[in-house]
C-alpha cells in the first residue's frame, strides 16, 4: 500500500531520517527548494512547509541569504529539581551534559549562572487567580526572568505573588532590598511564612515567538514547561511560575526517595 501521507510530511519524515543516521550533519545545508522540488515532484508550497516543519521540530535553522542549515540537537545537559536544589530563583541544579568518554563537558565550577528580573504589579489572570486561590484580577507581582549559563540562554521564567502576602514586606520585590536573589522558600521564610511543599505539573508546547528569540530557537519549537507552585503550612499558595527550557536542549531531572 502506498504512503498516504501528504507529501510536505513525506519530505520532511525523509529529511529527519537523513539528519538522525548522519546523513546530513550539523552544519550541513538542507537542498534547496529547486533540488526538493525536482526529487520529490513537489511544488513550492509543499517544499516550503515541509522545511517549515523541520525547523519547528528543531532540526534546521534559517540563514537569511545562504539557506537553511542542520541544527545540532545534542542535550546540553539536565536541570535536576529536587528539595536539595540551591534555593535561589533557579530553583534547580545545572548539570552540564557528558561528552561520549563519560566526563563532564562543563563542570558546574566553571558554569556561571546570571539571571536578568523584571517586575511589575498587575491583576492576576484568571488562570494564574485560580492556581494561587485567588479571586481573579487580584493584585499580584509578576517576576519575568532570563536564566544564562556562561551568557548562553538557558531556561525562562514568569512568577506570579499574591501581594496579599508580600505587600509592605521586604521580599516583595525578589530582586531588590536584604533578601534579594533567594528562592521563594528563603525570602517566605523571611517574614515568617514557612513553605512546606511545592508541585509541579510538566508539559510541552510549541515555543512563542518571544520565547523562540530569548531562547535561541525558532518560533513553533517544542518547550517543556512547568509549572510550579509553592505551599506553607496551611496550604496556601504563596508563588506559582511557569518555567520554560527547550525540550531538545535541556532535560529535566527528579530524584525520588522512597521513605519505609
Amino acid at each position: 500500500m502506498g504512503d498516504s501521507r501528504p507529501v510536505y510530511l513525506r519530505i520532511a519524515d525523509d529529511l529527519r531520517r537523513r539528519i538522525d543516521d548522519g546523513s546530513l550533519t550539523v552544519g550541513a545545508r538542507i537542498p534547496s527548494r529547486s533540488e526538493l522540488k525536482r526529487a520529490y515532484a513537489a511544488s513550492d508550497q509543499t517544499v516550503d512547509r515541509a522545511v517549515r516543519v523541520l525547523k519547528a521540530a528543531g532540526y534546521a535553522q534559517g540563514q537569511f541569504g545562504r539557506g537553511v542549515f542542520v541544527t545540532d540537537r545534542a542535550p546540553l545537559g539536565t536541570l535536576l529539581r529536587t528539595t536539595g536544589a540551591v534555593d535561589t530563583p533557579f530553583a534547580a541544579e545545572l548539570h552540564p551534559a557528558r561528552d561520549p568518554g563519560h566526563r563532564a563537558a562543563r563542570g558546574r565550577a566553571d558554569t556561571v549562572l546570571t539571571w536578568e528580573a523584571s517586575s511589575s504589579e498587575t491583576p492576576a489572570p484568571a488562570p494564574i487567580a485560580e492556581r494561587l486561590g485567588i479571586t481573579a484580577g487580584e493584585p499580584v507581582l509578576c517576576t519575568e526572568y532570563e536564566y544564562l549559563a556562561n551568557r548562553h540562554p538557558v531556561q525562562l521564567a514568569t512568577s506570579w505573588e499574591p501581594l496579599t502576602v508580600t505587600a509592605g514586606t521586604d521580599v516583595v520585590l525578589p530582586e531588590r532590598g536584604p533578601y534579594a536573589r533567594r528562592g521563594v522558600r528563603g525570602r517566605m521564610a523571611a517574614i515568617g511564612v514557612r513553605v512546606v511543599r511545592a508541585r509541579e505539573l510538566v508539559g510541552s508546547r510549541p515555543a512563542t515567538t518571544p520565547e523562540a528569540e530569548a531562547l535561541g530557537c525558532a518560533a513553533g519549537q517544542c518547550v517543556t514547561v512547568v509549572e510550579r507552585t509553592h505551599f506553607d503550612g496551611e496550604d496556601r499558595a504563596v508563588e506559582t511560575s511557569d518555567i520554560v527550557v527547550r525540550a531538545d536542549r535541556w532535560r529535566l531531572e527528579y530524584a525520588i526517595a522512597f521513605t519505609s
